[in-house]
């Protein structure tokens, strides 16, 4: 099938040609619809996706799949613990620039078997300025609910519904399906008025705060329920009148409480005008969740009195933000967060000090319960551990960190004694000690049991010194640690007009490498197979990033839908990628690297050379350099090898001559990446 060439012309090709695309899915020719735009297959109408579904997979398999009592097996099945996810390809979709949960399955047509895992971003209700990360309740966030669906099949009538159809119908298509795991809500999120004895709080009166004791939260109980007896509640339910009772969930269950303070679950509205004034309430009095912190020294803060940190909201309320009050590089302070309390403090609180040796354990098993209800309910593979850098213990991490060293951890822990293949994705970027975590951030990584991490490349420009360093660094963590860092090629968080610069030039290459490194998982974030190049910043509109947030107002304001890229050269480079993949993954995949010209530690020499170690069948060359050539490269083949035949190069004249086991290549074009096929000698 031939692959266009522009943007147009893929337009064009998906109106003359997409009956013989979609058969070519449908017949099991290709694992991905070839050709289709992202963009296109999310307008596709619902009842179209349900043809293409029925025709690849069978009726049978599809029905049961609508089926919300039904569950689909998950293509790990047959694994038997975690692993599998340190050599996975993953993509990862902010389900707000799509729309709905169900526009994810058809975005997943576009995807190959090769990239084989979904990252969903926060799927819960939000709080202030909308934040996915700020979830407002463990309720399903129902703007990601889907009319068109709900029509096409009308028992799929709520957002919990599709979203189980959604999993399902993702694990019938072969993909893995992973969701947040947050250690933090929206400040007066119904979580925390509904149980404020899981996080600390602080009184503040204008510029000082007043009082930061450990138990402030008895206080702020007391007030709550001084507030539901002056304004009664929200439903005619009966309720406690002792503090001590109200908030014990032994004794009046979380969902219980829940209805007295805000009311009944599918009635949003009404709850964000009971938790308003709830809010108001408490903020008459100076009551505040502590807010969420990143970075040593995390601990102690102090009111910032600039005029630039106070804000006035739309009841009047004035705000102040808050700052570390020793602060280093990358301390920061998250206004609109609140951490889960996980331990006691010491010495009251009075100087902002922890003490590790008391955890508070009902916390850590709320949170990892409600976690393990989504991981069993919606049949998740994995999680992705937000801000998994936190580390605050100032010695670092201890020799033999117990089950309480780390919430990740301890939640995946309990979730594995359910489901045992259940992964821990990392959100770290494997920065220098004592920079975004007290320690050693390798060791704590090893200490809270992730199987992958994120990773930093993602913020280099691919090339420089300081990414080929970088680069070069992960592979020997392949070999020597418990986790594996991720070829990370963008995410959410960097598809962001500051970060243009490192997505200028070398995008092409991102992808090879990401797709071919065999040993090495990947992350590519939604919207990079159309991204044009941003030399400068675009209209917010064109970043998913400012997605995670709904503002009207401000520079990360954004006013319509999320506008997708018009770059057709580089979709059709990733598609040839993508159909190359197809052929040969399964033929390499899980095999260890074996470099025949390494990353270069010292970030000098830009080539690269790797094939497979256990069963050698391709050989990939990338010269990351993508301003200058590369000369006279020449390295020993392996063993056995009569000829090398070219595969595919971006570079139409590339030239490798091979003479008795060494290998020969006179010149590499700026940003040139080829694929060779090994020709063995008859034995």
């Amino acid at each position: 099938m031939h692959i266009p060439d522009s943007y147009d012309e893929f337009s064009q090709f998906w109106t003359n040609h997409q009956q013989e695309a979609i058969l070519a899915y449908t017949s099991q020719k290709d694992s991905f619809i070839v050709g289709l735009l992202p963009e296109y297959s999310i307008a596709m109408p619902a009842i179209q996706l349900f043809y293409i579904l029925e025709k690849r997979f069978g009726q049978a398999a599809l029905y049961q799949a609508l089926n919300t009592s039904f569950t689909v097996q998950s293509p790990i099945a047959n694994h038997t613990d975690t692993t599998w996810i340190k050599t996975v390809n993953m993509v990862g979709i902010n389900v707000r620039t799509i729309s709905s949960f169900f526009n994810v399955v058809k975005y997943a047509l576009t995807l190959p078997s090769s990239q084989s895992s979904i990252h969903l971003l926060p799927i819960w209700e939000c709080g202030v300025v909308a934040s996915l990360y700020g979830m407002a309740s463990w309720n399903i966030n129902p703007e990601f609910f889907d009319e068109d669906l709900a029509r096409t099949f009308p028992h799929l009538d709520t957002v919990e519904k599709q979203l189980k159809v959604v999993t399902n119908l993702l694990h019938l298509m072969g993909k893995t399906v992973g969701m947040d795991v947050i250690p933090h809500t929206d400040r007066y999120s119904e979580i925390a008025l509904a149980n404020p004895q899981y996080f600390e709080w602080l009184q503040r009166k204008d510029f000082e705060i007043i009082n930061h004791e450990a138990d402030l939260h008895k206080k702020v109980q007391e007030h709550i329920l001084a507030f539901i007896n002056q304004h009664g509640p929200a439903t005619e339910t009966r309720y406690p009148q002792e503090v001590e009772v109200f908030f014990n969930n032994a004794y009046f269950p979380e969902e219980q409480r829940l209805k007295v303070l805000f009311g009944e679950k599918d009635n949003l509205w009404d709850r964000n005008k009971k938790r308003n004034q709830l809010i108001s309430y408490l903020y008459s009095e100076g009551f505040e969740p502590v807010p969420a912190t990143m970075a040593p020294p995390y601990r102690g803060l102090e009111v910032d009195k600039r005029d630039e940190a106070k804000t006035i909201d739309e009841d009047g309320r004035v705000w102040r933000d808050y700052c570390i009050t020793n602060p280093e590089e990358m301390s920061r302070v998250f206004g609109p967060l609140a951490r889960f309390k996980l331990y006691e403090s010491l010495d009251n609180n009075q100087h902002w000090e922890i003490d590790f040796s008391k955890p508070r354990k009902e916390v850590w098993e709320y949170s990892a319960q409600k976690y393990l209800g989504f991981a069993q309910h919606y049949n998740f593979d994995f999680m992705r551990g937000d801000m998994s850098h936190v580390q605050l213990r100032k010695e670092g991490t201890p020799a033999n960190p117990d089950q309480y060293y780390d919430i990740h951890k301890y939640i995946k822990k309990i979730i594995c004694e359910i489901k045992p293949t259940f992964s821990y994705f990392a959100e770290s970027f494997l920065a220098p000690p004592n920079t975004m975590a007290y320690g050693v951030e390798e060791e704590h990584l090893e200490g809270s049991d992730a199987d992958s991490t994120l990773g930093d490349l993602q913020s280099m420009v691919l090339g420089s010194e300081k990414f080929i360093t970088a680069f070069a660094r992960y592979h020997s963590l392949l070999e020597r640690c418990t986790f594996a860092p991720n070829f990370t090629i963008i995410t959410a968080d960097k598809d962001d007009p500051r970060f243009d610069e490192f997505y200028l030039q070398g995008n092409e290459i991102r992808i090879f490498m990401a797709l071919f490194l065999s040993d090495m998982p990947s992350y590519m974030s939604l919207g990079f197979e159309q991204r044009d190049l941003h030399n400068t910043p675009a209209p917010n509109e064109y970043y998913t990033k400012l997605y995670v947030f709904q503002l009207t107002e401000g520079p990360k304001a954004t006013h319509t839908k999320y506008q997708w890229g018009k770059n057709g050269e580089f979709f059709k480079a990733l598609t040839i990628l993508r159909k190359i993949s197809e052929e040969i993954t399964s033929l390499i995949e899980n095999q260890r690297t074996q470099w025949l010209i390494p990353p270069d530690l010292e970030g000098k020499n830009k080539v690269i050379i790797w094939t497979q170690a256990e069963n050698p069948l391709y050989l990939f060359v990338v010269n990351l350099d993508t301003q200058n050539k590369g000369t006279e490269i020449s390295f020993e083949s392996i063993s056995g090898v009569k000829q090398l035949e070219l595969i595919y190069s971006n570079n139409q004249q590339a030239n490798l001559s091979y003479n008795t086991g060494n290998i020969k290549i006179n010149s590499l074009e700026k940003g040139e990446y080829s694929i060779y096929r090994y020709l063995f000698k008859n034995i």
